[in-house]
């Protein structure tokens, strides 16, 4: 871990980051001359970060005002400014709707998966603001269409795309970029229970028209990309990541190879 008192690198804060698409992102950033701001619930998941130079971790839910600020902090007092945010700490598990403690599990997705990004978003603004940098949500393909019992994950989901163009409007004029990644089916703990089913994995990659799961730095490419000057004119919009999943509208099946 390197904290030089004069560090002249863009500096990313990646929330989510122990595991799937966040550390992918944070691994891509690092590797390409970024110091980073590490954040994630799992202490365990964060130590091989630790070891990457330029990246400092944070333990603590994204549900918790004090640990994004705390994640803010860590940036301006190691690397002295931070360019990027990347919003990106996300969980699943939608319960039956008429199930007894669905409201509480569904108040849980809730927390996390939108009440985490606006907390993330009000403690970076200020360092964006000075900047002049960029914030992007993981939303995903779920929150552009619904899925059969995933009703609290797909609300979350389509709620950020929209905050997405509601901050970006808000921030457009002291000049901080507001995007959304909406990751399609990748291979992350939350699809695990699908790609460890041989039979239901392939039954799914044949509704894709690319005809597989994105690995997770194929997503992190798009966040980079996103938060790079080569989007310098982009805020407000969803990039949609999924293999061609959301473009089939799934009646018929894809041409054979």
């Amino acid at each position: 871990m390197s904290t030089p008192s004069a560090d002249t690198r863009r500096v990313a804060l990646v929330t989510g980051a122990a595991s799937g698409i966040g550390k992918a992102t944070v691994e891509l950033f690092a590797s390409r001359g970024h110091a980073v701001v590490a954040v994630d619930v799992s202490e365990r998941g964060l130590e091989s970060l630790n070891r990457l130079d330029g990246v400092v971790t944070v333990v603590g839910s994204v549900t918790e005002e004090q640990v994004n600020k705390a994640a803010v902090d860590a940036a301006l007092e190691h690397f002295g400014r931070l360019d990027t945010a990347v919003l990106n700490a996300g969980t699943g598990g939608t319960p039956p709707l008429e199930s007894p403690r669905a409201v509480e599990n569904a108040d849980r997705i809730i927390g996390v998966n939108l009440r985490g990004p606006i907390h993330g978003l009000r403690a970076a603004i200020p360092a964006l603001r000075a900047s002049q940098g960029s914030a992007v949500f993981t939303a995903s393909v779920a929150g552009l269409r619904g899925d059969p019992g995933n009703w609290a994950y797909n609300a979350t989901k389509g709620a950020l795309v929209n905050l997405v163009r509601a901050f970006a409007i808000d921030y457009a004029g002291v000049g901080v970029r507001i995007n959304a990644l909406a990751p399609g089916l990748t291979r992350t703990g939350i699809t695990a229970n699908v790609t460890s089913d041989p039979a239901l994995l392939a039954a799914i990659e044949r509704r894709i028209p690319l005809g597989r799961f994105a690995e997770p730095v194929e997503q992190a490419e798009a966040i980079w990309f996103l938060a790079s000057p080569a989007a310098s004119y982009i805020t407000g919009t969803t990039l949609v990541v999924d293999g061609g999943l959301d473009a089939n509208l799934g009646i018929l099946p894809l041409p054979e190879p």
